[in-house]
């Protein structure tokens, strides 16, 4: 029994809210726990003993993705390649383009994966599950959500025996706690079933949350599996400093080698990049990565944050609850801090990605620092919940502003 993955990477078009740390790579790529988001989900697919190919789905053009596919091929010792789409089909419509790829090598079941999920996925879970559910086509992953926070999501309803009765994508009233992941294993004879949607040979935009899984519901065909490990979205960069702690608790079990113990003063879960210059006197931690060439000086604090690379950190300052983008410099005795994203930091589900860009207090909400790519805080200064566009020099302190 054969097995593929297909991640649904999307295009420059999306990610809009995850600015200003999208302008300078894809989404998909961007570094969380000092590895690019997708390859999270490589890892943990490359766990199936069965897996014959991943390949990355969407519309950036690809050799965005060259260098990244070359090097997680060596690392993982599996099929990895691009296919990109001329214009954006949905989530369904580009697995239909590409039927005869995906088909290749007559795979018996294909996941299907959209790249801004996180999360300790149960993937061999789904495939025991998928196997058992004799009449199911698809098996969705499922975890619960407040009842507020559920109409965000693709609500379902399911009976005891696990298949869907009934399947809404973001509905406008209460349906049920029970969310879909963004994570799907579906039967290669599914094909079927999603042909239905071309129009006189056409391919239009076809979407699983709403063209697909809610016809498979009336007609018993979908399944799904409950979890209740992590999981949450990358929508906002908020969501990514959420991640970024969650997949450091998850190195201690399956990559103890990425935590870094020695070099500075560590507390908690940290990754410092191998080719990173720290101080010994620097306090890193806990919740903290730091990325390939960046330069951390005597006397740094840094808490609950992502240091990108090429990053210089000037003696004594401090960085908290913060994303410090590419290339950025902070000043000696400055100070980037934002708020903490959860009061307590081992919620099961974070709703992160959801709520409007500003509170009624006039606070950024969520409210963490971002700095953009190329920014320099002079020394002494203090940004304090504020994002900050690319290629700006701040000579001054800043407070609750985006700056452009």
């Amino acid at each position: 029994m054969s097995l593929k993955a297909v991640i649904l990477v999307g295009g420059a078009q999306k990610g809009t809210r995850f600015r200003p740390l999208s302008l300078q790579l894809p989404k998909p790529l961007f570094p969380i726990a000092g590895v690019p988001l997708i390859e999270h989900h490589i890892d943990q697919l490359c766990e199936l003993e069965n897996l014959s190919e991943i390949i990355l789905l969407g519309f950036y053009p690809a050799e965005q993705f060259t260098e990244f596919i070359g090097l997680c091929k060596e690392k993982y010792k599996v099929s990895i390649r691009y296919l990109q789409e001329t214009d954006p089909l949905g989530t369904a419509g580009g697995l239909i383009k590409f039927e005869h790829e995906l088909l290749k090598g007559n795979p018996s079941s294909i996941f299907v994966l959209n790249a801004d999920i996180c999360g300790d996925l149960p993937v061999s879970e789904m495939v025991r599950e998928l196997h058992n559910q004799s009449k199911a086509q698809c098996l969705l992953l499922t975890t619960e959500a407040t009842r507020d926070q559920s109409i965000n999501f693709g609500c379902v309803v399911v009976n005891s025996q696990g298949k869907v009765l009934h399947y809404v994508d973001k509905p406008t009233t209460f349906v049920s706690t029970h969310i879909s992941c963004g994570i799907y294993l579906m039967k290669s004879t599914m094909f079927e079933n999603l042909r239905r949607g071309i129009v006189n040979g056409e391919i239009p935009q076809i979407w699983f949350e709403s063209d697909i899984f809610p016809q498979m519901a009336s007609e018993g065909t979908l399944h799904a599996l409950h979890t209740t490990r992590w999981w949450s979205q990358t929508k906002t960069a908020a969501a990514a400093l959420y991640a970024n702690r969650h997949y450091l608790r998850l190195y201690k079990e399956k990559h103890p080698e990425r935590l870094c113990t020695s070099g500075a003063k560590i507390e908690g879960d940290v990754f410092i990049d191998p080719t990173a210059q720290v101080h010994p006197s620097a306090k890193i931690g806990p919740n903290v990565s730091i990325g390939a060439g960046a330069v951390i000086g005597a006397g740094v604090r840094i808490r609950e944050s992502i240091i990108l690379p090429e990053c210089i950190l000037e003696e004594h300052c401090c960085v908290l609850h913060s994303v410090i983008g590419w290339r950025s410099t902070v000043g000696s005795w400055a100070r980037v801090e934002g708020t903490p994203i959860s009061p307590n930091p081992n919620i099961p589900f974070a709703k992160l990605d959801n709520k409007p860009l500003f509170n009624t207090d006039g606070r950024l909400n969520p409210s963490l620092t971002i700095l953009g790519s190329d920014v320099h805080v002079s020394n002494e200064q203090i940004i304090l919940n504020s994002v900050v566009l690319p290629y700006k020099d701040l000579s001054a302190s800043y407070k609750n502003q985006i700056i452009l």
